[in-house]
């Protein structure tokens, strides 16, 4: 296959793969973060949060057996080679939920959400791709250098599984599995939730495409010609590099990322088209496109900052039990949390 379409189309379609899935989870299973975080906080049900967690447990049980089987090399994992540090995590992950709420939507939503013809998220992708490369390579990159230095790690993985392996003994693939094991009973622990067939199946979609980017870039590093890192899906600068693709394709070439963000888009039409929900929308109200522009600015530079979004960091980088990936969840969640109190109830205090 690499032979015949060489390394960066065959990564480009891995990551397709995978992100038509998720497209297709997004549009179908009402997969969204922002959404399971303002059900959880203001519409009574937990359904969609569980549906995150079942989807962690699933990525994280599929990560650890191929790692336990030696097909992957958890080891390798790209959240796991970078030093982990609470700054970046926590601070980007705060901005990035605040941005989120603002936008009304995540990175990954947003290209659901244009993939089902609205132009408002098509707005939040762009802008939401420019910030990211601003800080991760533009203008901005020498102040998140500065307050934010990236190092290489190289010591043992900065991983959960790794240390509970180096103090208690045992495996760190069956560590992974356990802990999988564990969240997902957990989340099904709710018959209301274990009951709703579409809302489970959907969960599971979205747990095996994060394993399918990992067994996918593991093969190519494996048995491609080129360097390839370890990684799952993610859509911060993806985003962004799928934008300078699109504008300068004949030099520059696809990677699995592009194909991610690609597939995506092309999951999240075609669910739209099944359910007959495809219509073109766009935003009537200039102070709604203004708050929108602001959140994707900060999502793409918060994300840049915790180096992942909510895909990124709160299913891949959990998904091998990278340190980072939980403490940016939680920050992503304390950030939408103001947000949505923002926007739905306000900081003024309440008369007694």
């Amino acid at each position: 296959m690499i032979e015949l379409l060489g390394q960066p189309l065959t990564a480009a379609l891995l990551g397709g793969l995978g992100g038509v899935l998720l497209g297709l989870a997004a549009r179908l299973g009402r997969f969204c973060t922002l959404g399971a975080i303002e059900d959880l906080l203001y519409g009574g049900s937990s359904h969609r949060m569980r549906m995150w967690g079942l989807a962690i447990g699933v990525a994280m049980l599929g990560s650890f057996t191929l790692g336990g089987f030696g097909f992957i090399n958890i080891d390798r994992a790209f959240h796991l080679t970078i030093a982990f540090s609470w700054a970046p995590a926590i601070f980007g992950g705060l901005i990035f939920g605040y941005g989120m709420a603002l936008a009304g939507t995540c990175g990954f939503g947003a290209l659901a959400r244009l993939g089902g013809g609205d132009l408002r998220a098509f707005v939040i992708v762009v802008v939401m791709g420019l910030a990211a490369f601003a800080v991760l390579s533009g203008p901005l990159a020498p102040a998140r250098v500065l307050l934010f230095p990236r190092q290489l790690n190289v010591g043992p993985p900065d991983g959960i599984a790794h240390a509970l392996s180096a103090l208690a003994g045992g495996s760190v693939a069956m560590i992974g599995v356990a802990v999988g094991m564990v969240i997902c009973a957990l989340m099904l622990s709710a018959r209301s939730f274990c009951c709703d067939f579409r809302m489970v199946f959907w969960s599971v979609v979205a747990g095996l495409a994060i394993v399918s980017g990992w067994a996918g870039t593991a093969w190519l590093a494996q048995t491609g010609f080129g360097t390839q890192t370890l990684m799952s899906h993610s859509y911060a600068a993806p985003v962004g590099e799928t934008l300078l693709y699109a504008m300068q394709g004949s030099v520059r070439p696809l990677s699995f990322g592009i194909g991610s963000v690609s597939g995506v888009w092309v999951g999240a039409f075609l669910g739209s088209l099944w359910q007959g929900h495809f219509r073109w929308e766009a935003c009537e109200d200039p102070r709604e496109l203004r708050r929108q522009i602001l959140g994707a600015g900060l999502m793409g530079a918060g994300a840049v900052i915790a180096m992942g979004c909510t895909i990124g960091q709160g299913i891949s980088a959990i998904s091998v039990l990278a340190f980072s990936g939980p403490v940016t969840l939680a920050s992503i969640f304390a950030g939408a949390a103001i947000g949505l109190r923002q926007l739905i109830v306000g900081f003024r205090r309440s008369p007694v």
